[in-house]
Parts: structure tokens; C-alpha cells; sequence
């Protein structure tokens, strides 16, 4: 690696994804100074000082890039030089068909990798507001424990609204596993608010006793205890479900699953007892969101349960639901599609502050943000990802992928999310032909089938974009040198 001749960019944070966005930055010969302010001041979650510490699982989930779409990110990253995928593969440990690391070892390799490169200078210390004019390219990757400070200096450059300390999530449902022969489309009085059609929800009818039977299951759910350090959120605007279910057996029929001014289209003479909404989650049309179910049920518990809601028997969900400390931006308002800050550009978003979720996540966004500040600081032009890659999917995601709620003013559309098929633009007309041979070509082995296309079109088009060669492994074997 030959030596920068370029103004050094700051990275704010050592975790993931500033941990690979200074990896990105120096690859291209752009000198980095990385602050983390862990050896001067830790965290309630961190325990050691090391770069990119692992505080939840050691886990990176599913390592199949060829129907799975964090298996797809994980390919695609190795092929455009990711520290992170190389220290994880290097510190692999056995765990099936996912990718789960040493976190020690992992954490260790990465420092290591960091701290030896001659253009990254780690400087411990914390920094406790935006940085001054004369740092210029500067990449915040703060993660979800940004420090107080910080996050004050953040909201007062953005406006009080901009930034969540507190996150209240609801399940995702992706759209083509909903059962259309039970649910139907109608907005409640058929409304039709800005951008619709009084047709903006998809609609789950329950009789007394499927509503009883969800009820007592909420109610006897396994749930997820609250660390110390979360604290207990709680408040009513976003109630747990299993909470509203504990206050009375009516309560989610007069709020959540409340069925007044909705018709059955299968059924009108047939009122249902309550129902369950679903409303369009992002712009693809892909993605629908289970209004006000926000939830602290185990993950197993949740899918069984909410599988019990007649049209979703055969629910597939992009993300399940929860309630935790999660500090994130607005990025959609506020980022461009580059993750600059529109109010000044000369600051960049990485990681789990943009509002995307998961160790693999955090770590892509940060090898965005590096790439696109090494080609702004060395003049070239920058290119982000297809929409149809991984990487460009989740990008879009964070910076224009989300539909704002307008009939619920003041409510928070944007929520942080996983990488899933969800996310990807549709394929083509035609693109899923039914195998020679065989009769009926549905359900499971078509959703298979459109996976593995939308993974190996993903991989194609990134490795277009990033002018490599897509190995004959479709990138699960890529051998990354982690030398400075």
C-alpha cells in the first residue's frame, strides 16, 4: 500500500462500521484518524477496549449467498474488500450453516489490522460534539450507545425530531406470504388520506374466539426481559402488545386490532369480531408493517403467536418485533444518498445510527460511507450500489426506501431493519419460470426459487459495479488479505 497524499478523513468510533469504513478509506490510500473513546471512557455495554467489540452474539447469522439475503451481503462484501467479513472468516467458529465468530479472537484480529496500517492513526478519546470546520470529511459511527453528548450535539444540528433514543419496533410481514383468500385491502371508513386510495391496509379478521385465543397466547407469551442499562420504556404511545392484552381482554379491540369502519370484501354480512392491520412499509410495495404491535415477546414466541392471525398462518417476516434503547437519525430526511448530512456535508453516517440493524449491517453501511468519502477525497466520482445488490438495497432503505405515515401525524415511519429479499426490487415479468415437469409451482418452492434469483442477480450486478470477477462460489469462499 503506498503512502496517502491526501488530507486524512475522521472516524468517529471504533466498532464495526467505523472500523471498516477507516479500512475502506486507507485501502484507497486515504490516511484516516479514528477516535474511539473506549480506554477513556467505556460504555454499559462494551467490555473491553479492542475495535469492533461483538456485545450481543458472536453470530452473523446465515452465511448462504445463494437464497439468503444476509448470506448475499456477507458475498458481496468480501468482494469489495471488507475487514470485517475477513477477520470473521479467519475466526470462524462452528455454528451450521451461519457465519459465528470468537468474538475475542474477531475483535483482536481487527485492531490488529487497524492499529498496523500506516495511514489510520487510532487516537483514544471521546469526541463530545461535531467536529470543527477544519477536519473536514469527518464519518460518524456512533452506534446505538452514542454518548449523550453527542447525541445532544447531533439533535441540535438536525432539530429535536431527528433523532430516537428509544425504539419501538412492530413485525414486518413480507407481502407475498399474506393469504389474499382470507385478508382483503380497505382503509378504515374507506378513507382516503394523502397518496392513497382508501385502500391503504391489508386487513386480518378475527371471530371471538380466534380473538380470545390470541389473547390468552399474548398474555402467556415468553417474554424478553429488559437489561439494566435500557432501563424500562414503557410509556403509552407505544405500549407493548402483550401489555395492552395484561390491562383487559377489550383493550386491543378498542385500540390495535379495533374493527370499526372495515368491511370483510369476503364476507360482508359478517362482522368481524377484531382486526388485525397491516400497512404498506416501504415504497416496493414488499414489506407491510403489523400496526401496533410493537412487542417484547420472545422472537419463537412471536412468530408462533402472530401466526395465529387468520392470514398469516404462513406469515414470513423481514423483522420481528421490540422495544430497546436504539439511538438512530432520521436518515431519510436528513442524509443523502451518499450518507452526507444534507445540513453539512462534510459529515457522514455509518452503522446503526442510520438506522439499519445487525452486526453485518452496520458494518456495510460503513464500508459505504468509506468508499464514498475516499472517492469524494480523491476527486474521483462516486458511485453507489444497484438496488439490486444488497448493499444497494439497504442503502435505499435508509435514505429514501421508507413511506411516511401521514394518517398518523407525529408517529415515527422510519425504524431501523434488518438486510432481507424484502428489500430488493422485484424481478423482472417472466424471470420465474415453473420447472419443466412439474404441475403445481407454488408457495415454498416458488419463494425459493425467487430468492435464489434475486441472490445471484445481486451478486452479478455487484460484482459489475465494483468491476471484480464473481468467483465460481458465488463469493462463499473469498480469501481477503487483512495485510496492511
Amino acid at each position: 500500500m503506498t503512502k496517502g497524499t491526501h488530507s486524512p478523513v475522521h472516524v468517529v468510533g471504533g466498532g464495526l462500521a467505523g472500523s471498516e469504513a477507516s479500512w475502506q478509506l486507507a485501502r484507497a490510500g486515504v490516511p484516516v484518524i479514528l477516535h474511539e473513546m473506549r480506554g477513556v471512557r467505556g460504555t454499559d455495554a462494551h467490555k473491553g477496549d479492542g475495535l469492533a467489540e461483538l456485545v450481543c452474539s458472536n453470530s452473523f447469522r446465515s452465511d448462504d449467498a445463494t437464497a439468503n439475503a444476509v448470506g448475499v451481503i456477507h458475498a458481496e462484501m468480501r468482494l469489495a474488500g471488507s475487514l470485517i467479513m475477513a477477520c470473521a472468516d479467519k475466526h470462524q467458529v462452528p455454528a451450521g450453516g451461519a457465519l459465528a465468530v470468537d468474538r475475542d479472537g474477531f475483535s483482536d484480529a481487527v485492531t490488529k489490522a487497524i492499529e498496523e496500517h500506516p495511514l489510520i492513526t487510532v487516537v483514544r478519546e471521546e469526541v463530545a460534539g461535531l467536529p470543527p470546520a477544519d477536519w473536514g470529511l469527518t464519518i460518524f459511527a456512533t452506534g446505538p450507545l452514542t454518548s449523550a453528548s453527542l447525541a445532544s450535539a447531533i439533535q441540535a444540528e438536525t432539530g429535536k425530531d431527528s433523532l430516537a433514543f428509544f425504539d419501538a419496533i412492530a413485525p414486518i410481514v413480507h407481502r407475498d406470504s399474506i393469504d389474499m383468500d382470507i385478508c382483503w385491502y380497505q382503509s378504515r371508513y374507506d378513507k382516503v388520506g394523502p397518496g392513497g386510495n382508501g385502500k391503504d391496509y391489508i386487513n386480518c379478521p378475527l371471530d371471538k374466539e380466534q380473538y380470545d385465543a390470541f389473547v390468552d397466547a399474548l398474555i402467556a407469551g415468553d417474554t424478553v426481559g429488559f437489561k439494566e442499562w435500557e432501563g424500562t420504556p414503557y410509556f403509552d404511545g407505544c405500549l407493548p402488545i402483550e401489555v395492552m392484552a395484561e390491562r383487559g381482554r377489550e383493550t386491543l379491540r378498542h385500540g390495535p386490532m379495533k374493527p370499526m369502519g372495515l368491511t370483510n370484501a369476503h364476507n360482508p354480512t359478517v362482522k368481524a369480531y377484531a382486526v388485525v392491520q397491516l400497512r404498506q412499509d416501504n415504497a416496493l410495495g414488499t414489506l407491510y408493517n403489523m400496526v401496533g404491535f410493537q412487542t417484547k415477546l420472545k422472537y419463537g414466541a412471536q412468530a408462533e403467536i402472530f401466526r395465529m392471525i387468520p392470514g398469516l398462518q404462513n406469515a414470513e417476516f423481514a423483522r420481528l418485533g421490540g422495544l430497546h434503547r436504539n439511538t438512530y437519525i432520521h436518515s431519510p430526511t436528513l442524509l443523502d444518498h451518499t450518507l452526507r448530512l444534507k445540513s453539512r456535508p462534510t459529515l457522514r453516517f455509518a452503522g446503526q445510527i442510520t438506522g439499519c440493524e445487525g452486526y453485518v449491517e452496520s458494518a456495510a453501511i460503513g464500508l459505504l460511507a468509506g468508499r464514498f468519502a475516499a472517492a469524494e477525497r480523491t476527486g474521483q466520482e462516486i458511485s453507489t450500489p444497484p438496488a439490486t445488490t444488497a448493499l444497494g438495497s439497504l442503502l435505499n432503505h435508509i435514505t429514501a426506501g421508507h413511506l411516511v405515515s401521514e394518517d398518523e401525524p407525529g408517529r415515527r415511519s422510519f425504524q431501523p431493519m434488518n438486510i432481507n429479499f424484502g428489500l430488493f426490487p422485484e424481478l423482472e415479468l417472466g424471470s420465474i419460470v415453473k420447472p419443466e415437469g412439474v404441475k403445481r409451482f407454488r408457495g415454498k418452492d416458488k419463494t425459493i426459487m425467487k430468492r435464489q434469483l434475486m441472490a445471484r442477480r445481486a451478486l452479478q450486478d455487484c460484482a459489475h459495479w465494483l468491476g471484480v470477477n464473481l468467483p465460481a462460489s458465488d463469493c462463499a469462499g473469498v480469501e481477503i488479505s487483512v495485510e496492511a
